[in-house]
């Protein structure tokens, strides 16, 4: 069975073909750096990140470029609000972003650019479109004429006449309300670069048709991005790339939402979740597997029950891992993945379906734990790391060495534990179970549950 992915463009599950045999190449928007990110811009960073794993398991050699946008209204917005340079604050967020992927396991972009090193190919771009008759310059803007392509609101199915277009500060000389800027005219205490058309800054739209084009080409397989970025964003990319004379992507695939209270999580409404502090509350992997769990396109409704409930899940996947690693040492990852598992990665990233045969594999294998066939439990944990290597969630994976709440102290917590498990083990040993029933309640109390292994007791965060 070939990959198949939803189309926003087409509004259909279709057949991926790569436009070169072999080779996937991904355009993801990234970051906007005017804040530190929440859960919802890494659920998207996350998403993608699960995809080019699956590409990559299937024998594709995958390009993948994530931009950063590091100066736009937003950016010069909080800059005049803080009283801080632009700059500082875009680098600080960029770095918090970065701290956020890395912490939730995402493999690195294969290229990532900033809006502000790619001025050169926007002027170039620019130049062409008013050329082309499709953009003109007025009042030290440069707008795209949105009537002057016919295409145009195909992505997001709008009719022109009722079109409402987003704007910005200064962009005045438009001919027509709904065109939309590529260029915004130097306004006092912002930063400018100069042009053939008076100094200025980018516009949001354009900055990511100039880098697509340098990094990817004339055209690429897929677009992504999250589904608030249909319009304006996407739309006004497809209308310059194309009108430049890009053929542009072939698959537009966006991510839907983290939400509270039925409200998009966005840093303007307030109700955001940052990353730094749900790293200090929760293990890492645990919000990977929350977030990556549900399908790309559905919402997902943030609540602490269902990250409680998430924890719980992959706890039990974990205990498996740790379990036959115990009693039968090191397993690596299978070659393969399990046919049912491939077959619904296969259909539009499936991952609950997925993460139900993870499921069942750790099922299989607990059985035969039980059974004392070590042979069989081998073998399951084997395909279970495949599955978990595609989805990023092996936690025997050298990534996730070193993560979680609190982990800088997990070795000085382990030590001491140990001490109270060894006082437990001696009461055991001299047949005074009353006290070494104590000292498990206690530590139950203090929220850490105890089993009791082959190999020794083994001590874990407790889910309840």
């Amino acid at each position: 069975m070939s990959i198949r992915l939803y189309d926003t463009s087409t509004r259909q599950v279709r057949d991926f073909v790569p436009l070169v045999p072999g080779c996937v190449s991904i355009y993801l928007c990234g970051a906007t750096v005017q804040a530190a990110p929440h859960i919802g811009h890494i659920r998207s960073g996350l998403n993608f990140d699960v995809m080019r794993r699956w590409f990559a398991h299937r024998g594709y050699r995958v390009s993948f470029c994530r931009n950063v946008t590091d100066i736009d209204d937003k950016v010069i917005a909080k800059a005049r609000e803080q009283g801080r340079p632009w700059w500082e604050i875009s680098y600080e967020n960029e770095r918090a972003f970065d701290d956020g992927y890395t912490a939730l396991g995402c493999l690195p972009p294969t290229v990532e650019p900033r809006a502000t090193g790619h001025v050169t190919e926007m002027v170039e771009m620019m130049r062409a479109l008013i050329e082309r008759g499709h953009a003109y310059a007025a009042e030290g803007n440069v707008y795209f004429d949105v009537r002057s392509f016919p295409g145009y609101l195909s992505l997001s199915n709008q009719e022109l006449d009722n079109l409402r277009q987003p704007e910005g500060e200064g962009e005045t000389g438009k001919r027509d309300p709904r065109d939309f800027a590529l260029w915004k005219a130097a306004r006092p205490g912002e930063p400018s670069w100069e042009t053939p058309w008076g100094r200025g800054r980018p516009g949001w739209h354009l900055e990511c048709s100039a880098m697509a084009h340098k990094y990817l080409g004339l055209a690429f397989d897929i677009h992504g991005g999250g589904i608030d970025l249909i319009f304006p964003h996407h739309e006004n990319e497809i209308a310059q790339s194309r009108a430049y004379g890009d053929d542009f992507a072939s698959f537009w695939v966006h991510n839907a939402w983290v939400t509270m209270s039925g409200e998009k999580m966005s840093k303007s409404l307030g109700n955001s979740v940052l990353v730094s502090e749900m790293v200090q509350r929760w293990r890492p992997i645990v919000l990977r597997y929350y977030l990556a769990a549900p399908h790309y396109r559905s919402t997902v409704e943030y609540s602490e029950e269902a990250l409680r409930e998430a924890e719980a899940a992959f706890g039990r996947i974990e205990g498996f891992v740790q379990r036959v690693v115990e009693r039968c040492g090191a397993v690596e990852p299978a070659a393969e993945v399990p046919p049912a598992f491939a077959e619904a990665m296969d259909d539009d990233l499936g991952v609950p379906q997925a993460l139900a045969v993870v499921h069942t594999t750790v099922r299989q294998g607990n059985s035969a734990l039980t059974a004392d066939d070590k042979d069989s439990a081998v073998a399951r944990l084997a395909e279970v790391r495949a599955m978990l290597g595609v989805l990023g969630l092996d936690p025997l994976d050298p990534m996730w060495a070193g993560t979680g709440r609190g982990d800088d102290l997990h070795g000085v917590v382990d030590s001491l534990v140990r001490l109270v498990l060894d006082q437990r083990q001696a009461a055991r040993a001299r047949k005074d179970y009353a006290t070494a029933d104590a000292i498990r309640d206690q530590l139950a109390r203090a929220g850490l549950a105890v089993e009791d292994t082959p190999s020794g007791p083994r001590w874990t965060v407790s889910s309840q």
